[in-house]
């Protein structure tokens, strides 16, 4: 059983950058594949990023492209997603997820751990 929790998040003003933090126990954190999903208030969670195993592959949502980056640090088990030039849009919580699957994985139904989230608010 892996167990993955999230830091990082908090109030940040529009064009301003914060980085979130995925630190994953439990498992061989270098076996998953790794994502970073979001929910805004009132809709679904959508995928922002995901990285492969070995951190060779990425992809991301076209929204936040040119402007988030994922990485990971297998040694540390931890994940992360640079945010930069933020957006009041951005304005949600965070999930980080992992998956068995060694590669970058948009789709959360194929994610099997998911963390408890943290809030990133962006005002205008």
């Amino acid at each position: 059983q892996v167990q993955l929790v999230e830091s990082g998040g908090g109030l940040v003003q529009a064009g301003g950058s914060l980085r979130l933090s995925c630190a994953a126990s439990g498992g061989t954190f270098s076996n998953y594949g790794m994502g970073w999903f979001r929910q805004a208030p009132g809709k679904e969670r959508v995928f922002v990023a995901t990285i492969s195993s070995t951190g060779g592959s990425a992809a991301y949502a076209d929204s936040v492209k040119g402007r988030f980056t994922i990485s990971r640090d297998n040694a540390k088990n931890t994940v992360y997603l640079q945010m930069n030039s933020l957006k009041p849009e951005d304005t949600a919580v965070y999930y980080c997820a992992a998956t068995k699957l060694a590669i970058k994985v948009a789709l959360q139904r194929l994610y099997d751990y998911w963390g408890q989230g943290t809030q990133v608010t962006v005002s205008s």
